[in-house]
């Protein structure tokens, strides 16, 4: 074997520590798409698959900036964790809750006063936007609940328990899928409330996982939780240097939440039929995501720890070894995806048939997106461990901006195309352009930094 191969070779226990934390954050996701895609199917039974759809877009973004929140402050807990300073680690946690808790009221606010606004930015159809508004008005109160939950997911993902969150996840996706079943509608003599009901099912799931994340939490005495003052009392010395790296993080993640809605959109100008097929087959290509997510959370845990540690030579390592394992992992997710396409959509009961012939080519499609996604989370997960914050928001966010969305509305308002699953194909050149870019800074190691050393602990 050629010292050349070698470098990609890791030793056995890299693997099977990967194996620890990324099968139950994959897990996770996985139960988070299974419960995403009973929702999608329960109300395409009841006809409202782009109302709810449509509705969710604000729930994404809320949970797309709270997902740039929890990473500022996981990416010093993972490096508090790996020095093993519990007291800064205890602090980065309560600055975390903050910030969601703030990213939350912020999105609940917008619904309150600009609900229906939000909806006619997406799509145009009054029956729609009415039925979206219905659901709207009660899962904004679920923000709260979620966006604590992911900063209790990130917690764990830090400190490499992994599975503590997923089987809380699993119960909270029972719960929801049960209530939705009931209230959706009407068995076992609950009320028949269609849209309304799917929203007050997610709800009491949402309020359940928190309430069983913060009695876990501090009955089990995890080493990130701790009284009011250990978590809470902050100073400037200590905050100021995590919002430093932590702000392009949450602006990233603004503007690609936004972006991603731009491309809802775009796509809304086919009509309603392209916009359930795309619904239907983005709920399924997401379940397929678990693989992309388990090996990112993996490997920003992982690097995090051993730069926190101040051994930048073996994070270096362990990024090659992190690429070898993406390039294996892309292969057998696309092979999954095509597989399943067409099994998949047939559980949705489409009616339509361009529906369904649009819905099964956009998820075969995804197989060519997961493939390059895979080794732009890598990516990601390695900037965002070493606090390259600003690099990781030009080659998410503003790709995005620069190549994706343009090349979208072009396509659909420019040149009038009128296949979804057409224009979706052609703006994965978005992907392929931030692959290139990413890889070339990803091995040139400009993430490797111990930020511990930026931050007064004292």
């Amino acid at each position: 074997m050629t010292e050349t191969f070698k470098r990609w070779i890791a030793p056995k226990d890299f693997y099977k520590k990967v194996f620890l934390i990324s099968v139950p954050l994959a897990l996770q996701q996985l139960l988070n798409s299974a419960m995403g895609i009973a929702d999608s199917m329960m109300v395409s039974w009841i006809g409202q698959v782009t109302a709810v759809g449509t509705a969710a877009q604000v729930e994404n973004l809320m949970m797309t900036v709270g997902f740039g929140v929890a990473s500022g402050a996981g990416i010093f807990m993972s490096q508090f964790f790996g020095k093993q300073d519990l007291k800064s680690e205890k602090k980065a946690f309560g600055l975390g809750m903050i910030l969601s808790l703030i990213n939350a009221l912020v999105w609940m606010g917008a619904s309150v006063f600009f609900g229906r606004q939000l909806m006619g930015f997406y799509i145009q159809d009054p029956t729609v936007i009415e039925s979206a508004l219905q659901y709207l008005m009660i899962a904004m109160i679920s923000y709260l609940p979620g966006a604590l939950i992911t900063m209790f997911s990130f917690a764990y993902r830090c400190i490499q328990k992994t599975h503590i969150p997923m089987l809380i996840g699993l119960v909270s996706m029972s719960v929801n899928i049960v209530l939705n079943y009931c209230l959706i509608f009407g068995h076992f003599g609950f009320p028949t409330l269609g849209v309304q009901g799917a929203a007050l099912g997610t709800l009491i799931a949402q309020t359940t996982g928190l309430v069983i994340h913060i009695i876990y939490a501090y009955k089990s005495n995890q080493s990130f939780i701790g009284t009011p003052r250990e978590m809470f009392a902050l100073n400037a010395d200590f905050v100021q240097p995590i919002l430093r790296r932590a702000y392009p993080l949450v602006l990233n993640e603004l503007f690609f939440g936004f972006g991603n809605t731009l491309y809802i959109r775009a796509f809304g100008r086919l009509g309603t039929e392209a916009m359930d097929a795309y619904y239907v087959g983005n709920q399924i290509s997401n379940m397929f995501f678990f693989i992309v997510q388990g090996l990112n959370s993996a490997n920003g845990a992982i690097l995090g720890a051993s730069l926190g540690q101040g051994d930048l030579a073996l994070a270096k390592r362990q990024g090659n070894w992190f690429v070898a394992l993406a390039v294996v992992l892309s292969a057998v997710s696309s092979l999954l995806i095509l597989t399943f396409a067409h099994p998949m959509v047939d559980l949705f009961g489409l009616q339509n048939a361009n529906v369904i012939r649009e819905a099964v080519l956009i998820v075969r499609i995804f197989s060519i997106r997961i493939s390059l996604r895979m080794f732009n989370v890598l990516v990601f997960s390695a900037l965002r461990a070493g606090g390259d914050s600003k690099f990781l928001a030009f080659l998410d966010a503003g790709i995005m901006w620069i190549v994706g969305l343009p090349l979208a509305f072009l396509l659909v308002e420019g040149l009038h195309f009128t296949s979804i699953a057409l224009v979706f194909l052609i703006i994965q050149v978005e992907q392929l352009v931030r692959m290139v870019i990413g890889l070339k800074r990803y091995f040139k190691g400009a993430w490797l930094i111990d930020l511990t050393q930026e931050v007064k602990t004292a």
